[in-house]
């Protein structure tokens, strides 16, 4: 059985520029043959929840001031529609036609490099709580793994575990102690399920420092809603303030 994941995808850069959390991640998809993906993105937020129905999701450049070379990068993974109006339908969800954004189809291109798995994108409802959140991902694992078998769908959150665009500092930067007393308390919180704790994550220390805006912490709540007991796979830091944790929920 698949587990979910949470992803840490930082700069778009990191589709391009070899390191420790690009060369993780290109490692990282040989362990999975999926049948399909869902992804949830921070960079696709809504007030309620929607689906992507696209056959042929469009790669999205939602981003500037990077190389050509960035903007040329194409990722033509096939849509699911069928899989997209079931989750509309199972999840009272609004079908739209959207592409894959870069919260998307960056990690995915080091995954999953041939393009071949199926994607479907869900919105992200920033609206909802940190429970609803939760809830969703329980929802999905409801669907995916039933008493007649696993449907092999991966489910992927892909956020950042710290995201302060403004105090990036320059590569090989050491990590200051408000972003990795923020690493180590989630860390703590989620490899002992302490999920109480994470409902409320935004009393964790420096957590508004770390997030100004919740929109990269939210998708790793929806992946811990989709899985089990969670292990980090990944750790290692860009531009000194930038955490590209990876965790696997099994």
């Amino acid at each position: 059985m698949l587990p979910s994941l949470f992803i840490s995808h930082g700069s778009p850069m990191l589709a391009l520029t070899p390191g420790p959390a690009h060369d993780f991640l290109r490692d990282l998809g040989h362990r999975y043959r999926p049948a399909a993906i869902v992804v949830v993105s921070a960079h696709w937020a809504t007030r309620g929840l929607a689906v992507s129905t696209s056959a042929h999701p469009e790669t999205i450049h939602d981003f500037g001031g990077f190389p050509r070379e960035l903007y040329e990068c194409q990722y033509p993974a096939p849509g699911e529609p069928e899989l997209a109006r079931r989750l509309a339908r199972e999840l009272n969800a609004v079908p739209a036609a959207r592409g894959l954004d870069h919260g998307a189809w960056v990690p995915l291109s080091l995954l999953f490099p041939e393009a071949d798995i199926p994607v479907v994108s869900l919105s992200l409802p920033t609206t909802w709580s940190s429970a609803e959140l939760v809830e969703l991902g329980e929802k999905l694992a409801a669907l995916f793994r039933t008493k007649e078998g696993d449907e092999n769908v991966l489910v992927i959150g892909s956020g950042s575990l710290t995201h302060n665009l403004s105090e990036m500092q320059e590569q090989g930067t050491p990590m200051p102690p408000w972003v990795g007393e923020f690493v180590d308390w989630v860390h703590e919180k989620l490899t002992t399920a302490d999920r109480e704790a994470l409902l409320a994550w935004e009393q964790g220390p420096h957590a508004l420092k770390n997030h100004p805006t919740p929109e990269h912490f939210q998708p790793l709540l929806v992946a811990m809603g989709a899985g089990g007991r969670a292990q980090r796979l990944h750790h290692s830091i860009e531009h000194g303030v930038l955490a590209m944790d990876v965790y696997a929920f099994a």
